[in-house]
Parts: C-alpha cells; sequence; structure tokens
C-alpha cells in the first residue's frame, strides 16, 4: 500500500510541473541566445509547489522521498539545467529543516509550502578561509550582518538568502535575510562560459538587520547535506546528458541531406549515425542510474534517522554513492555532448541551434565540484578506509569504515561528521571554483 502511495504522490507531482517543465524547455535556448534571465520561470516552479516538493504533506508539501525528488529534479535538469542549480540552496536548506525537527524549523517548511524560495550566500574570494570574512555583529541592540559574497547560486530568484558568517563569539551561524531588505544587494555578475542563468554572483550586505529567529547555527544540518549538494549537481549533469539524447534523435530524424560517402542517403538509415545516437543514450541512461543509486543511498540515510541505526555508517555509503554518481554522470554528460556532433551536419553548429550548450554547462557543473579528488576519495576509502565524510582532514585508516568489515566503535565515533568546519565540505563553499584553485 505504501508503494502505491508514493507512487501516486511522485505522478501527481509530476503531472502537476509537466507544463512548468515544458514551458522553461521552450524557453532555454531563448534565455541563453539573449542572455536573459528565466524569472517568470522560476517564479512558476515555486508556484506549482517545487520547492516544497519534499516538504510532508502534513505541512502543505509533496511528501516526496529524495529518490522521487531528485527523479523529477532530472527531469527539470533536461529541461534547463540551469533551473536545478538555481534551486540548490533552496533544496539543502529544505533537508536541513527536515533533519531539524524544531518548531522553527516546521515554520520554515510551512512558508517554503506557501511558495517561499530561499538563496545562498556563503563563498567568497579572495580569502584562504572556508568561513570568510562576512560578520554579524549586535549593534545597539540590533544584528548586522556586513560582507560580501560571491557564488551567490539561485538568490536573484530567491525571497530569502541563508548568509554565511561568522557571529560575535566567532561561530559560524546561517543568517536568513529577506532578499529585499535594504543594505542587501544582488548582482548577476557571474561570467561563466556556462550555467549562465544560475544567478551565482555577488551579494552585497550593508549593515542589513536580521531577526534573532532567523540565525541558525551552522551546525543545524543534515548529516547528507554535503551528498545532497553534490547530488543536485549530477541531477542537472543528467538532465545535460538526455536533453543531449532528445536533442540528437530529433535533429538527425530532422535531417534530410547526408554526405557521399555516408552508409546511407538518409541519416536516419546510416549506421554509424544509429551507433553515435545509441551511445549518447547509453551515456544519458548511466547518469539517470547513478543519480538514482546516490538518491537512494541518501533515502537510506533518513531511514537510519528514523530507526536510530548506525547513522555513520549510512552517511559514509551516501557519500561514496554519490562521490561514484558524480564520476559516471560526468563522464557521460561530456561525452554526450560532444558525440551529439558526430550525429550531425553543418547545421548542428550553427549558433541558432545553441546545442554548444549542453557541453558549456556540463563542463562548468563539473568544474564546480572537481571529479579529481572525489576520485581519490573513493580510492583512499576503499583501499585504506579513509572517511568519506572528513575529506579536508589527513585521517588515520579506521577498518571499520572500510568495504567488507563489521561496523565497531569506530564506525559510529563522530569525528566523521561535518561538526568541524569544513569536515566534509558540508556548505557547497568548497566545490565552488575559488577553493579549487
Amino acid at each position: 500500500m505504501s508503494e502505491v502511495i508514493a507512487a501516486s504522490r511522485l505522478a501527481t507531482a509530476s503531472a502537476r510541473l509537466a507544463p512548468v517543465f515544458a514551458r522553461i524547455a521552450e524557453t532555454a535556448g531563448a534565455h541563453e541566445r539573449a542572455a536573459t534571465r528565466p524569472y517568470d520561470e522560476t517564479q512558476a516552479l515555486a508556484d506549482a509547489g517545487f520547492g516544497a516538493l519534499r516538504v510532508p504533506t502534513e505541512l502543505g508539501g509533496g511528501g516526496l522521498t529524495v529518490a522521487e525528488f531528485f527523479a523529477v529534479l532530472v527531469d527539470l535538469g533536461a529541461a534547463d539545467s540551469n533551473q536545478p542549480q538555481i534551486w540548490r540552496n533552496h533544496i539543502a536548506f529544505v533537508e536541513d529543516r527536515l533533519a531539524g525537527g524544531t518548531d522553527r524549523d516546521r515554520q520554515w517548511l510551512a512558508r517554503i509550502a506557501g511558495g517561499t524560495v530561499i538563496g545562498g550566500a556563503w563563498s567568497e574570494t579572495g580569502t584562504a578561509s572556508i568561513l570568510g570574512e562576512t560578520r554579524l555583529e549586535r549593534v545597539d541592540g540590533i544584528l548586522r550582518l556586513n560582507g560580501v559574497k560571491y557564488y551567490s547560486t539561485g538568490s536573484i530568484y530567491a525571497d530569502h538568502v541563508g548568509v554565511l558568517a561568522l557571529g560575535d563569539d566567532g561561530a559560524p551561524v546561517i543568517a536568513l535575510v529577506a532578499s529585499d531588505t535594504p543594505g542587501v544587494e544582488l548582482i548577476d555578475d557571474w561570467g561563466g562560459f556556462g550555467q549562465r542563468a544560475t544567478g551565482s554572483g555577488t551579494t552585497r550586505l550593508i549593515d542589513v538587520p536580521v531577526a534573532d529567529d532567523a540565525v541558525f547555527s551552522f551546525d543545524d544540518r543534515h548529516v547528507s547535506q554535503e551528498a545532497v549538494y553534490q547530488l543536485v549537481l549530477l541531477a542537472a549533469l543528467a538532465g545535460v546528458a538526455r536533453a543531449v539524447r532528445d536533442d540528437a534523435v530529433q535533429r538527425v530524424i530532422a535531417r534530410t541531406r547526408s554526405y557521399p560517402h555516408a552508409l546511407a542517403p538518409n541519416p536516419r538509415d546510416d549506421a554509424q549515425v544509429q551507433q553515435v545516437v545509441g551511445r549518447i543514450a547509453g551515456h544519458a541512461a548511466a547518469a539517470e542510474a547513478s543519480v538514482e543509486r546516490g538518491a537512494r543511498a541518501v533515502d537510506e540515510v533518513w531511514r537510519t534517522i528514523g530507526t536510530g541505526g548506525d547513522l555513520q555508517a549510512a552517511a559514509r555509503r551516501a557519500a561514496v554513492a554519490v562521490y561514484e554518481a558524480q564520476l559516471t554522470a560526468t563522464d557521460a554528460a561530456l561525452h554526450a555532448s560532444t558525440l551529439v556532433f558526430d550525429a550531425l551536419g553543418s547545421s548542428g553548429v550553427q549558433a541558432d541551434a545553441a546545442l554548444d550548450r549542453h557541453w558549456r554547462n556540463a563542463r562548468t557543473l563539473t568544474s564546480h565540484n572537481p571529479r579529481i579528488y572525489k576520485e581519490r576519495v573513493i580510492g583512499a576509502y576503499l583501499l585504506n578506509g579513509t572517511d568519506p565524510l572528513s575529506i579536508y582532514t589527513i585521517d588515520q585508516p579506521d577498518a571499520a569504515a572500510r568495504v567488507g568489515t563489521s561496523d565497531d566503535d569506530g564506525a559510529s565515533d563522530e569525528s566523521g561528521v561535518s561538526d568541524e568546519i569544513g569536515a566534509s565540505e558540508p556548505t557547497g563553499v568548497s566545490d565552488e571554483p575559488e577553493a579549487s584553485a
């Protein structure tokens, strides 16, 4: 019965969002060519309840599991790969509030069910610390926020922005401010050659007043928050691969001319062209399957929270599953977005076709989260039991964390969680370009 209910929830959400996704797909190319922004499309998603798909039904949300939600997110990424990244900070914020379980958390979830959109402003340039220089300090009895952030993904579309700052006591906090608060300036100056519409630009904060109840401890995050952050990018990559597949099919079918040395006069009947399209389809399928596997691993973390099992072991498995998915989805999207031109003639490189955006978007998504480090993390985990939740520390091998060994006291040691700043890159800061310089 529970599976029937779950299927019904997903079908209901997908049906409600289908026309919005179709509109997004129709306008994505135009936005790319004109360098305009999908403000209306993003608002339409909020109005249709996209931002509340993970919010419990009793609070007005869709009640989807992580795997169900990420299936929808891949659909959105296929329509426009910018969109999953636009919603990335919002998605992580929802998971954190679900994990918190306090009255305040539930209040924010209810607001999100009502259509509120959350952006983020965490990263800074010009500093070696992931915490940055932004400060939240009490002045004349009022909390004031001052600083400059970059890579403020999604914030130009958001109602509230979560800002990473250091409080009076030096402890890191997340301060939520309404995007139209005096002193908040959101600048759309992201200059990447891909993912151009994500709004990943500068946020300036000058004496911004912050309510006391809008401040969250930096530690109040879901144990797999970092995995969720990365999985959002992978859903976008899987979306790219699927969009490439669909574009390849559509454009090959539409072709009426071929080359003198081709195997058939009609490109769709050419065995070599068929082979290329088949390879692209395989890449798309692999990317989607790996994202689904990673999402199911995060669902298992939630089940472990509910049953009181070994949370750290579940979180480790989820992290590894997501990192493995990263390698698969990255290669799939990059290969597919290059192969597509082998199936097309000169028309495929026409600017108005905008097919180059698929590779540019895939490459940009990949650069946000460099795969070479995750390859090492996976290898170190498999060979030496190095804790994948502590990828910014040099850990002693933990035999209990190794594949094929049983979990003992060491496997549930809290040192592997993101209690320490930067211990498991939960912030999403470390996967941005400046942190990998």
